[in-house]
């Protein structure tokens, strides 16, 4: 269903957990910035008027996870503060080819794969952390990242056919694979 390339393994929640709470402080920037990013492309993009409203809906549920990473965060004694960005997006973001309509699509995709790992980072953090609290927390997020991936994609088939867009999600899924097997092993929802 997430069309991911390559699949997480389990042991990556060990590997987090020995430091949870800079995992949790990546988490509440990730939804800080995915709410950026569907506001970004209002903004970029007002002539595609079908996106509008699903890319407010979805910046709304972001800052609501947001907020919710906060409450998080600070029931735990941490702090929000600055966290060094993981490379990741941005390393995704350097396949978006350049004509106007393709790189939405490209931003759209590529936004759906972050999404996706998102949502199957979160169902092992849901499945396998040691906080029965935080399996919990984890497992209510999950429904709303697989819906963000498939409003993504709902999105870009509203610009190309199916075939144009799924063979692209495959190649942009592809790309995505390598750049998360190459990222450096610090605690972060994309390393």
């Amino acid at each position: 269903m997430l069309r991911l390339a390559s699949k997480t393994n389990p042991d990556w929640v060990k590997k987090v957990e020995s430091n949870l709470s800079e995992l949790l402080l990546d988490h509440a920037h990730c939804e800080k910035k995915a709410a950026s990013t569907a506001v970004s492309m209002i903004f970029r993009y007002p002539e595609f008027t079908p996106m509008l409203r699903p890319l407010s809906e979805i910046a709304r549920e972001e800052l609501e996870h947001f907020e919710l990473m906060l409450d998080l965060l600070e029931s735990r004694g941490e702090t929000f503060r600055k966290l060094s960005p993981s490379p990741y997006a941005g390393k995704l973001l350097t396949k978006l080819r350049t004509p106007d309509k393709e790189r939405l699509i490209d931003t759209l995709l590529c936004c759906a794969l972050i999404e996706a790992r998102s949502c199957e980072r979160m169902t092992l953090l849901s499945k396998h952390l040691s906080c029965p609290e935080l399996r919990a927390f984890y497992g209510k997020l999950l429904e709303s990242e697989a819906r963000h991936f498939s409003v993504y994609v709902k999105l870009a088939r509203r610009l190309a056919t199916d075939k144009e867009v799924y063979q692209r999600l495959d190649e942009l899924a592809k790309w995505e694979a390598e750049v998360i097997s190459c990222a450096p092993s610090v605690p972060r929802m994309h390393n």
